[in-house]
């Protein structure tokens, strides 16, 4: 009787093991997904600036206008396109980082499940 309360106890406990290791998989390839995703919407607003700038350079040059340089103005838009884009990385860095913790967490709670299980599987046949 006791090998039967041991083998489901110890099934039962390799099923949360198991568990807590797919989900911290799944936030794994979650987060390197959100980090590909943050890759390629980067390269397409950077791409998508670097054409509103060029557009501005040729406005500038056809119309004469005195003042600020067509250098300047690009300096300026560079400058503020790259504090938006740390506050973006940042951004996604955090959230990838909190898939990957969300991730750890879900093996560590598959750990503690299974090590309560174990337990009181034990305490199960020490009660029989």
């Amino acid at each position: 009787m006791w090998q039967l309360i041991a083998l489901a106890g110890a099934a039962q406990a390799y099923g949360q093991y198991q568990t807590g290791k797919m989900q911290e998989e799944s936030m794994k390839r979650q987060a390197e997904q959100e980090r590909l995703r943050a890759m390629t919407d980067e390269l397409a607003r950077r791409e998508e600036l670097n054409a509103s700038i060029a557009a501005n350079q040729v406005a500038m040059a056809l119309s004469n206008i005195s003042g600020a340089t067509p250098e300047s103005v690009s300096l300026e838009s560079k400058r503020k396109i790259d504090v938006s884009e740390a506050a973006i990385g940042l951004t996604e860095r955090l959230k990838q980082r909190q898939l990957i913790r969300e991730g750890e967490a879900a093996a560590y709670a598959g750990r503690i499940g299974a090590v309560g299980t174990l337990l009181q599987t034990g305490a199960d046949i020490k009660a029989t």
